[in-house]
């Protein structure tokens, strides 16, 4: 089995990783997640992360062939738009963004949103396989997080986005409209299910007492020292996972962010005056958890 390049890009900001996956014989990659970097307090957009992206496979000499999404994030802008004009890429997510755009038209009273996925060029059915050069990858549907989460496993490693973080960090929240603790305990045990050695890159890292960032594990590290699932039951997940998600503040980029991400990153179009405006919903969620 070949076995993928992987390289990691952590964004300081939000906390996420994005990934370069390249096939190591013909030199195609794809890139996972990749993030648009937006301050909030001014409104401004920038490509920084994107851009490093892309001079790391001018430098590699890789020939890009995939701009994947595993799901509508929640923390960051998506910048697989940017990187489709820059580089003719076509970009994919798993079909159920359909099931979270309809939640979304709603939440932003946004009628004439297409809800059709039809903003990707591909949207992938669980278990549906495909190739990075000469790489099999495959699609695991991991709801819980989203309804829309996917999994890709490429050769012998998975990005498993927000299911499981590192040991040491515990699992994702749940709680997000459409997310389930029971749909994200069934998803974690399939991810679980693969080879021990498995290599499992998260989407995010907070450094939890300090540390310098980390990202790659293994089925068999997160079996035995995650202690969301290392000797817990399903219901023990479900308790706890709930439990912890109602002390929780939503992201503070959810309602900037999902306007743009269920788009396929793609930025509000320009009014008469050239600016684009972001639409933020009042009172969306009340009964959520405020930050202090």
């Amino acid at each position: 089995m070949l076995k993928p390049e992987v390289t990691g890009f952590y964004d300081q900001r939000t906390g996420s990783i994005q990934y370069v996956v390249a096939c190591p014989s013909s030199r195609r990659c794809a890139i996972i997640d990749p993030v648009l970097d937006f301050d909030e307090k001014s409104g401004s957009i920038a490509t920084t992360n994107a851009d490093a992206i892309l001079d790391h496979i001018r430098r590699h000499d890789l020939k890009l062939a995939w701009i994947l999404d595993t799901h509508p994030h929640a923390d960051h802008f998506s910048a697989a738009a940017y990187l489709k004009r820059q580089t003719g890429a076509p970009t994919a997510i798993g079909e159920h963004i359909r099931d979270v755009q309809r939640i979304w038209r709603d939440i932003y009273n946004w009628p004439d949103l297409a809800c059709d996925g039809s903003q990707w060029d591909r949207l992938f059915r669980d278990g549906e396989t495909f190739k990075i050069g000469d790489l099999d990858a495959r699609v695991l549907h991991s709801p819980g997080h989203t309804l829309a989460s996917i999994s890709y496993v490429v050769g012998d490693a998975a990005f498993i986005h927000d299911t499981l973080f590192m040991p040491d960090s515990g699992t994702a929240r749940a709680d997000f409209p459409g997310g389930s603790a029971e749909s994200l305990w069934r998803s974690i045990q399939t991810i679980l299910s693969l080879p021990d050695e498995t290599r499992l890159f998260t989407g995010h890292d907070y450094m939890p007492g300090g540390r310098q960032p980390l990202w790659e594990s293994s089925v068999a590290e997160q079996k035995r020292s995650n202690p969301h699932v290392a000797g817990q039951s399903r219901q023990d997940f479900i308790q706890r996972r709930e439990a912890r998600d109602k002390t929780l503040p939503m992201p503070r980029l959810i309602l900037h962010a999902l306007q743009v991400n269920i788009r396929a990153g793609e930025l509000p179009p320009a009014e008469e005056s050239g600016q684009r405006f972001l639409k933020i919903p009042l009172d969306a969620f009340p009964a959520s958890v405020w930050s202090s």
